[in-house]
């Protein structure tokens, strides 16, 4: 395929340039490293060979990140599955979901993908702000991810989402694969989850194909948006978020390091997470094709966004956590109907031992953690109830 030159610093790695990036792969100390926690008892001659078979991307994705996922969600979950069911797995799509994990997101829905039936996995958006170290880079790139550039200047954040618009829609229309990206930038930490408005006049901004006449709502349809609902019944990273919140509000400035980034990482991948489900919800072409004509075009984003949203919330799957979190936050049992005793009890042990992990904070505030990791879990249940 005849790839645009100017996409080539963000786009994934072709299949002709595979053997020099797994060479440099196999060179990198760090990266040796991490074969030899993820394989102890696997020689890296073994693991090369397996590598420098894969042929394309996606044989890389079958041969190690497919088993890897369904091993290390066997350990770290109850199971995982996704409703396809108001989608067609012929057609090819732009996912929008909320952000639950820096990597599972998108890792897990490749997985569900193939499972499901879907000849191809996706393209995943990755901001760069993740990607400091250069075999990292090299590694999410043959694992089909593109990347997303944040710390330029105005101007030339102007060009770069362009850029990345056109990318996008060139998946979509000329390589004929799915694209995977959040719904916002960095994830919701108290899991009150909203689609920035800024994330679709991005991809409005240009297509493949675009004519000068084709309006933002036109160059979003082409893009064949389904809003990906995904629910976790338990957080792995929920104390790591309710520490970020209290080091937000008693340390002016605060923000977070390259290390906070890993440990959350490392967390959300091997933690447990309980039951996990993602749900597609219908694509919302039929949805932009109805939207007025006579729109204030200063409203046309804010209305798509909120749809989007609405989708989202009203397929998300509630776990008893939500509904005891969103009692034990209004001091009321009105929901009690969606819980057991001993299913309150578990889940308050659980937000518990959760807090004692919070070791390193200056006067820990255990009342306001305990309200930030509740909150977290009661407004998926929020959201839901008010889209439904």
């Amino acid at each position: 395929m005849n790839i645009p030159s100017k996409f080539d610093d963000i786009r994934p790695f072709e299949p002709q340039e595979l053997p020099a990036v797994y060479e440099r792969l196999l060179a990198d100390p760090q990266f040796l490293s991490v074969l030899a926690y993820l394989y102890p008892q696997v020689p890296v001659e073994a693991i090369a060979q397996k590598m420098k078979a894969c042929n394309t991307n996606m044989d890389f994705q079958l041969a190690f990140c497919y088993d890897f996922l369904k091993n290390l969600m066997a350990k770290a979950s109850k199971g995982f599955d996704m409703d396809v069911s108001g989608i067609d797995v012929e057609k090819r799509y732009t996912f929008v979901s909320n952000h639950r994990d820096i990597v599972l997101d998108s890792a897990l829905l490749d997985v569900l993908l193939v499972e499901a039936g879907f000849k191809t996995t996706c393209e995943i958006a990755i901001g760069d702000n993740l990607l400091s170290l250069p075999w990292v880079k090299d590694l999410v790139r043959v694992n089909k991810s593109f990347i997303v550039e944040r710390s330029l200047p105005p101007r030339q954040m102007l060009m770069a989402s362009k850029r990345l618009a056109e990318y996008m829609h060139f998946v979509i229309s000329e390589k004929n694969d799915n694209v995977w990206i959040a719904q916002r930038e960095g994830r919701a930490k108290d899991s009150n989850d909203r689609t920035q408005s800024a994330i679709l006049k991005m991809m409005a901004m240009a297509s493949a194909e675009s004519q000068p006449t084709d309006s933002p709502v036109e160059r979003l349809r082409q893009l064949h948006i389904v809003p990906l609902a995904i629910s976790y019944e338990f957080d792995p990273c929920d104390f790591l978020k309710a520490r970020e919140f209290q080091l937000k509000r008693d340390i002016e400035g605060w923000k977070k390091s390259k290390h906070d980034d890993v440990v959350s990482m490392q967390t959300g991948i091997m933690g447990y997470k309980g039951e996990v489900h993602y749900h597609c919800a219908p694509c919302i072409d039929d949805f932009l094709c109805q939207l007025p004509a006579d729109l204030p075009k200063t409203e046309v984003f804010d209305v798509i966004a909120a749809h989007i949203d609405e989708e989202i919330h009203r397929n998300y799957r509630l776990y008893p956590g939500n509904y005891v979190a969103l009692d034990m936050l209004s001091d009321t049992n009105a929901f009690a109907g969606h819980y057991t005793p001993e299913q309150k009890q578990q889940f308050v042990q659980y937000i518990e031992s959760q807090l004692a992990k919070i070791t390193d904070v200056p006067n820990k505030d255990e009342a306001y953690l305990r309200e930030c990791m509740l909150t977290m879990y009661a407004n998926p249940a929020v959201n839901y109830l008010s889209a439904k």
